[in-house]
């Protein structure tokens, strides 16, 4: 039996929480434009991000990056239970800059942190997250505390000043996340930023490990995530993420969050 329960307060918009127990269900490789960081509480999965795949048992912390291709699934199919906290990076900045110097966000190093001292402080801010008992001003503290934990122990800032900025790939990114409703080509996109339309798309997929099309399907799907929040109907919300029927929307909204438009949104409002 699979039960799913979320977290999503709008006095604070910077924060989803997801607690599924004795779940099934698969997911497609997909990604965030959050950080994003998760645990199993019972049974093991496998994390695979990039070309690497790593069990994920109790103890060990799943730390995703912004925009970084992953999937979480057990091998063999089995029920397990597990968090996932999402966490805007505007919102992650703020507490970064409580830290270090910076003006962007400083991106974890190790998408794999073994250790039972942060297994056990996630798994307590989650539960305290879950819980109606808390009052919100609570819950942001254990958020505050627990996320400059992290940072602390996985965050090199000075590796952030020696990257080189990727400005084609960057400016592709605004473009593919505008007027999702609206078809998208590459060529046009290229002239406008005046470069080969295949030397941009190699550029892309060695920057991001994913094609122009299936990060503009993130961004649908993201947008999707915010407009049922918000009470959209499902058909409007459709429409408005450029899926041409709400059979499209469901395929690909259940690929990348194992919910369909109705479960979620059934799961975050209130009845």
């Amino acid at each position: 039996m699979n039960n799913e329960r979320f977290f999503k307060n709008q006095n604070l918009p910077f924060v989803e929480g997801r607690h599924a127990q004795h779940s099934t269900r698969l997911f497609k490789p997909h990604m965030h434009r959050r950080f994003s960081v998760g645990a199993v509480s019972k049974g093991s999965l496998y994390f695979r991000i990039g070309s690497e795949q790593v069990p994920l048992t109790q103890g060990t912390l799943a730390v995703i990056n912004p925009e970084i291709l992953h999937s979480c699934n057990p091998q063999p199919i089995s029920a397990r239970s597990y968090y996932m906290l999402y966490l805007d990076t505007t919102w992650c900045l703020q507490v970064q800059q409580m830290l270090w110097q910076v003006e962007t966000f400083v991106p974890l190093l190790n998408p794999i942190l073994e250790k039972w001292r942060l297994y056990d402080l996630y798994i307590q801010t989650m539960e305290q997250l879950m819980d109606d008992r808390y009052e919100l001003l609570e819950k942001e503290q254990a958020l505050v505390q627990l996320a400059e934990v992290l940072f602390l122990h996985g965050c090199n800032p000075q590796r952030l000043v020696e990257q080189k900025q990727q400005s084609k790939v960057d400016d592709l990114k605004q473009l593919l996340e505008s007027d999702l409703e609206r078809e998208f080509i590459m060529a046009a996109a290229a002239e406008r930023l005046h470069v080969n339309p295949y030397t941009l798309l190699r550029q892309f997929r060695k920057n991001t490990g994913i094609t122009p099309h299936a990060y503009r399907m993130n961004c649908r799907i993201e947008k999707a995530r915010r407009l049922l929040q918000q009470g959209e109907e499902i058909a409007d919300t459709a429409l408005a993420c450029g899926f041409y029927d709400q059979s499209h929307f469901h395929r690909h909204f259940k690929a990348m969050t194992t919910l369909t438009p109705g479960e979620y949104q059934r799961c975050l409002l209130p009845l």
